[in-house]
């Protein structure tokens, strides 16, 4: 029972640092340029289609076999 009080402060511990860490940069520190943000908005849809594409094979292998 001991060590599992310990493992949950290490647990707090951890997801209080990462709490801290994702507080500190939830506003980005430098400026992105409009191309900059159209590259990044392109690219997150492209991982959105990859993704969709990924699944669509996945579910019809599962459906056809």
């Amino acid at each position: 029972m001991v060590r599992g009080g310990r493992m949950r402060n290490i647990l707090k511990e951890a997801v209080g640092k990462i709490r801290e860490i994702n507080r500190k940069y939830t506003k980005p520190r430098i400026r992105m340029s409009l191309g900059v943000r159209f590259a990044l908005l392109m690219l997150r849809l492209y991982l959105i289609f990859l993704v969709l594409i990924l699944a669509y094979k996945f579910f019809t292998m599962a459906v056809l076999k």
